[in-house]
């Protein structure tokens, strides 16, 4: 049996004239958590609900457990009751006016199971996200985070091959949406089942998935694990939207060589020691260096930037400073101890391991 459950290949989708999706390909393995990640507008939310069927391509083809479900070659595009997906919405699309158990129990009854496997069922969907004991209360009555709890009960209750989220938790108050990022990932990975999932978030994609994909105007940027995506950034877009960097703008000091290391010369005559995770082709024009990774005192081995603090902000868990420097104005953040004044003259010090070479 394949790995592969998920494969979307070549997919486009059009709404009149403007292309909302074009060509994007991707593969979702058994028991993998997949993150579309991008922008509004970005084609993310619409390439989810093409897998589910809500939303009819234009070409290229989707397959699950290697079933083509949509080819556009074979002119098939199978109804999404018969897909064996599930979705769990942004709105929570949970009906007021039943209690908690018949929402759980109406995708069951859709599909006429019997009474006793429809309670059984239920029981066992509520108990995996400890909501039996509001079993007949009614769903008018519960807060935002009981109504996520039931959507994702309704979701696993009839045991789908896929589970696709629809940014569920975008309506949660912060400290919520962190608790059910938890939550989300222990039931993912407790159940094993295949997900999708949707979001403009970065810091929610890189907490809870396998693998992220980066979306941007229909087309994917780069794939890969969130460690890959947020320390090996493949472009400007990527580094700039996941998580806190500087671009420094420059060129590369030397035509590329074999190595993984080269010499770039940043504006001001900055000459920093810099890692190329793609094969350096020699005419890039900037590199990333992540705010965290950033220290306020000199350290061997490291690149060097002489700067004097701007501004400096306390953010809690976080001081971020803005240093001005010959290359321009970078944001260091570090932590909240031994904190510098403003005007504070300074050696910005990090890696070259953690100045990454984009490719555009």
């Amino acid at each position: 049996m394949s790995s592969t459950r998920i494969e979307v290949k070549d997919l486009v989708i059009h709404y009149g004239d403007a292309v909302a999706v074009n060509g994007v390909s991707f593969t979702v393995d058994r028991g993998e958590h997949v993150t579309l990640l991008g922008p509004s507008g970005c084609g993310k939310t619409t390439t989810l609900r093409a897998i589910a069927g809500l939303e009819k391509p234009s070409g290229g083809s989707i397959r699950i457990d290697g079933q083509a479900i949509y080819d556009a070659s074979e002119r098939k595009n199978v109804p999404t009751e018969q897909r064996g997906v599930s979705m769990v919405f942004q709105s929570y699309a949970i009906w007021p006016h039943m209690t908690v158990f018949d929402n759980v129990a109406y995708g069951l009854r859709v599909r006429k199971q019997a009474k006793a496997e429809i309670a059984a069922s239920v029981e066992r969907a509520l108990d995996l996200v400890q909501m039996r004991h509001l079993a007949d209360r009614s769903a008018s009555k519960l807060s935002g985070g009981q109504q996520q709890r039931v959507a994702l009960a309704r979701a696993v209750a009839f045991s789908p091959t896929v589970v696709l989220f629809d940014e569920p938790l975008s309506n949660l108050d912060a400290k919520l949406r962190a608790e059910m990022r938890v939550e989300l990932r222990e039931l993912q990975r407790r159940l094993d089942i295949t997900s999708v999932y949707v979001t403009h978030d970065q810091e929610e994609a890189l907490a809870i998935s396998d693998r992220v994909i980066v979306m941007n105007v229909g087309v994917i940027e780069q794939i890969g694990t969130p460690e890959v995506i947020y320390n090996s950034p493949r472009n400007r877009f990527v580094a700039d939207f996941v998580g806190s960097a500087n671009i420094l703008k420059g060129r590369l000091a030397a035509a590329p060589t074999v190595s993984a290391a080269h010499m770039f010369e940043a504006d001001g005559g900055i000459r920093l020691r810099v890692t190329a995770p793609h094969t350096a082709r020699g005419d890039e024009t900037a590199v990333a260096v992540r705010t965290a990774y950033i220290d306020l005192e000199p350290r061997a081995g490291d690149n060097h930037i002489g700067g004097t603090v701007r501004q400096r902000m306390f953010h809690g868990d976080f001081v971020q400073y803005i240093v001005d420097c010959p290359c321009g104005s970078l944001i260091v953040r570090r932590p909240p101890t031994n904190l510098l004044d403003e005007g504070a003259t300074v050696t910005l010090s990090f890696s070259p391991e953690h100045c990454v070479l984009l490719e555009s």
